[in-house]
């Protein structure tokens, strides 16, 4: 019987333009490859660890 993990749905709504560099990484090494994209990350501490750094550039989606 697998396990079922919880998932989390992030958007990226706000340009990385004229933010640090690890702004960017952050929101590259999540997945994101386009703006307003809507992707499932297992709801794990690193993941919201990732969303918490970068509040104003991502978003938790119900």
């Amino acid at each position: 019987m697998a396990k079922e993990t919880k998932k989390i749905k992030i958007q990226w709504y706000r340009s990385t333009i004229a933010t640090p560099r690890k702004h960017k990484v952050i929101v590259r090494s999540l997945g994101f490859t386009k703006l307003n994209q809507i992707i499932e990350r297992p709801d794990t501490e690193s993941i919201r660890g990732m969303v918490a750094k970068i509040p104003h550039l991502l978003r938790i989606v119900d």
